[in-house]
């Protein structure tokens, strides 16, 4: 469950580099890290150049074994707005915070299903879907998103389990629990990623459901 892609994996410091001045010296730690140049981007099947403000060729950095990416030329790419927040010191991915809070609400609506999922997919009755990206990898469809629900993990987890051998599964991996899971599954027609977790702060009271779908 650590090696989940989140917002805070994300490196803040490239991107933010005309507004490091903000920060004052004592906020800084020097560290030593790797430009990764070897590691290719894939973005919904198409390779992605990452490019800064000025054109100029980025690279992930590797630290202590993991990677970080630019926040800004990656939140263009999955097209989420990214800015910044001087006032409070913060970068905010997707949507505005108000002062004094934790993290920005999601853009959320109840059970929006996105078009590239088959109509069966498992998505629960009080689903609250956003940052969704849809389109098609090689004339495959394919959607990316996240949604919000109360339903139990452990229950929700078990119902995607039993779906994608039912599916055809014959690649797996799968880690459920009652307070995360996480499922790798893929067969000769799609493939998927899940990665669940419990909300905290703005968030608090939900399960996270982190969603990346390719097939039919």
């Amino acid at each position: 469950m650590k090696k989940r892609v989140t917002a805070a994996a994300i490196a803040l410091g490239v991107a933010l580099t005309a507004s490091a001045g903000v920060y004052a010296a004592g906020n800084l730690q020097e560290i030593r890290a790797s430009l990764n140049y070897k590691l290719g981007i894939i973005v919904n099947g198409q390779v992605y150049a990452m490019k800064d403000g000025n054109g100029k060729t980025l690279a992930p950095i590797t630290y202590n074994g993991t990677t970080y990416l630019p926040v800004r030329s990656i939140s263009e790419a999955l097209n989420t707005s990214v800015t910044y927040d001087a006032a409070n010191s913060r970068v905010v991915i997707g949507g505005s915070a108000s002062p004094g809070t934790s993290s920005p609400e999601p853009a959320a609506v109840p059970v929006q299903r996105p078009k590239s999922l088959p109509s069966d997919f498992p998505l629960p009755s009080d689903a609250k879907v956003f940052n969704l990206i849809e389109g098609s990898a090689t004339g495959t469809p394919s959607a990316t998103f996240s949604y919000l629900t109360k339903q139990d993990l452990e229950t929700l987890g078990n119902t995607y389990k039993e779906y994608f051998v039912r599916k055809g599964a014959t690649a797996k991996s799968e880690e459920i629990s009652a307070e995360a899971f996480s499922i790798i599954d893929a067969g000769s027609t799609f493939s998927v990623t899940l990665d669940a977790y419990l909300g905290t702060g703005s968030y608090g009271g939900y399960n996270i459901v982190n969603v990346i779908w390719s097939g039919k």
